[in-house]
Parts: C-alpha cells; structure tokens; sequence
C-alpha cells in the first residue's frame, strides 16, 4: 500500500510499463505462493481459457455496451496470464511483439493487399499462398 492505496494504482496504457505490469502480477502470485502452480502448462491452459470466457460474451450476439466491465475483466485475466507466462518463461513481451510484427510484415506485406475489397478475403488468400510457400 502506498498513501492508503492498494499498489494498483495510478496505472494506465500511455503511463505503465510493461515491466511494471510483469511486477504487479509477479507480486500478487508470489504474496499467495501461487508459483508452484504456474508452469508453463497450467499459464497456457489458463489463458486458453479465459479467452474463452471472452468469447462467450460474443457466443450469441455482437458487442453489448453494457457487458464492458465484464468484457475487461475478462480481458485483464488473459493479460494477466500472458504476463506471468511471459515472467516464468523469461520472455521479453517487447521483443517478442515486435519480432512477430516484423514477421506479419513480411508474411502479409502492405502490396498484396487491395483496399478496395474485402480485407477477410485478402487475408485468406494470401495465408493460402504463404502455406503453400511452407510446405
């Protein structure tokens, strides 16, 4: 606590870091000696399945503005399990997304794609060509 607040305070995109956020969720697990339970496994699976419980507000319909609070807890819950996969696994987040978005870059470049169609379908297409490059 610091100034009668929880350590959750004062946090937002354009201020946190992501470091910030690792030690945030870092300390909650750590108070409650949750680490033994997080392998890699069991981080994966928890993630998988609170992505799930985001869907699920989506199962039956389209965005509800009045499911937002609950559609961001679930997103945090997901965050939160990325973030403590990416600790336990020693994976910088940073470098991480900027090395897959080089690599989107270069799977899905600007050129193959024509602005004045459907984008979903310049997605599929191209994927297909980049499969069939693969194998």
């Amino acid at each position: 606590m610091k100034n009668g607040q929880c350590y959750f305070y004062d946090m937002s995109d354009k201020l946190t870091k992501i470091q910030e956020l690792k030690d945030l969720v870092e300390k909650f697990k750590n108070e409650r000696d949750w680490g033994h339970h997080h392998t890699p496994k069991n981080l994966a699976i928890s993630i998988s399945l609170e992505a799930a419980e985001l869907m699920e507000h989506f199962q039956w319909g389209d965005w509800k503005e009045e499911n937002r609070e609950e559609i961001k807890k679930e997103l945090a819950d997901i965050i939160i399990y990325c973030l403590s996969f990416a600790s336990s696994n020693n994976i910088d987040v940073a470098e991480a997304v900027k090395a897959k978005m080089e690599h989107n870059a270069k799977k899905y470049p600007v050129s193959l794609f024509n602005k004045n169609r459907d984008s979903s379908a310049d997605y599929i297409r191209i994927k297909k060509a980049y499969r069939a490059k693969k194998l």
